[in-house]
């Protein structure tokens, strides 16, 4: 997951733990066709209310909420170019906000409303799926081709095989019938790896791709078919699939979660494994823990920096930019794997390869 979509998702994962006991939590989501004064206004006219009625004063949690979102709404002298989302409430007697302003996806629609637990909806698809895998069954019966993303399967096409079953005749006859068979099933699997070409490489490029169906017919699809030597490469693992359908592509998809798990910690642990390499010897210069790594951001000197999924989101945000602003990287360690929680707890979840020894 990359820094700016795990800090996303945590963001949002804060929003959403967030509830009162009464409607006292504001969201606001303007589009970018609205201007500011209009999405100023219902929130200046419940403001108001708040603070001259005396005969049923409105709760003075939802007052300090509309106020807040008054004045972050006076910075902007116009909406941005794919909307603005603004949440405000008190929860717990803290007041918690945030602002989302530089969105990877449009606002279509305008939202204005306070209730006791913030409203989502405008941002359910603002962080979008981290990567997209290829779904490939085959059978000798036939195929099936989808995508596996973050909100679950699209099946893409399901086709039936021509090659026909095994003959029960001997001789001559059962042998040419054999050899024709062979090649209809070369034939249909070439055609098989073309749609996939098709679709995975030339078409919206994969992460990765998950090849299922029964055993004996995967071995044999990956022996004989003329797989696009980037799909090969690519191919995170074979699984047992009874169907070539929709059905078969969504346990296919079932069972090859495991695999992606393990290619979404693939960069993370490589990138360990130097950290800790590192740590032993000389030759690989690093650094962590906040102070050391904020020592090595101030002379330019990170290479890479490491950020455990523990870490709040304003840690990455601010470690993370100020990589990027020296030409750096960033890498976010999930805390879910071995070396992962060992980084999280032993180096406070911060660490960073670098350019150069900072003494």
């Amino acid at each position: 997951m990359s820094r700016a979509n795990y800090e996303l998702h945590e963001r949002l994962d804060r929003l959403s733990a967030a509830s009162a006991d009464r409607d006292v939590l504001v969201t606001l989501a303007v589009p970018p066709d609205q201007s500011i004064g209009e999405a100023r206004r219902p929130v200046e006219t419940d403001y108001a209310e708040a603070t001259q009625r005396d005969d049923r004063p409105v709760p003075k949690p939802l007052e300090e909420a509309l106020d807040d979102v008054r004045s972050r709404l006076n910075e902007y002298e116009e909406v941005p170019e794919d909307g603005l989302v603004l949440y405000a409430g008190v929860v717990d007697g803290d007041l918690v906000t945030a602002t989302f302003d530089d969105l990877p996806v449009t606002i279509d629609e305008g939202t204005y409303d306070h209730g006791n637990e913030f409203d989502l909806e405008p941002l359910e698809n603002v962080t979008g799926p981290d990567a997209t895998y290829g779904l490939l069954v085959v059978e000798r019966g036939g195929a099936a081709l989808g995508r596996l993303r973050g909100d679950g399967v699209e099946p893409i096409e399901t086709f039936d095989s021509d090659v026909p079953g095994k003959s029960s005749a001997g001789g001559q006859s059962a042998e040419r019938f054999e050899r024709d068979r062979e090649r209809q099933k070369r034939d249909f699997f070439d055609a098989v790896a073309e749609r996939a070409r098709l679709e995975f490489v030339e078409g919206e490029p994969v992460d990765g791709v998950l090849l299922g169906g029964t055993t004996g017919t995967i071995e044999e699809f990956r022996d004989e078919a003329d797989l696009d030597h980037r799909l090969a490469e690519d191919l995170l693992g074979e699984f047992a699939v009874e169907y070539a359908t929709e059905q078969g592509l969504r346990q296919l998809a079932e069972r090859g979660q495991d695999a992606i798990d393990e290619r979404d910690r693939s960069d993370a642990r490589e990138t360990l494994e130097t950290f800790f390499e590192g740590l032993r010897d000389d030759e690989v210069p690093v650094a962590y823990g906040r102070e050391e790594v904020d020592d090595a951001l101030a002379y330019d000197a990170v290479e890479t920096l490491l950020l455990s999924t523990a870490l709040e989101g304003a840690q990455l945000q601010e470690f993370g930019d100020r990589t990027l602003e020296q030409g750096g990287e960033t890498v976010v360690v999930p805390a879910d794997f071995p070396d992962g929680e060992r980084f999280r707890e032993a180096f406070d979840g911060l660490g960073a390869l670098l350019r150069f020894p900072v003494d």
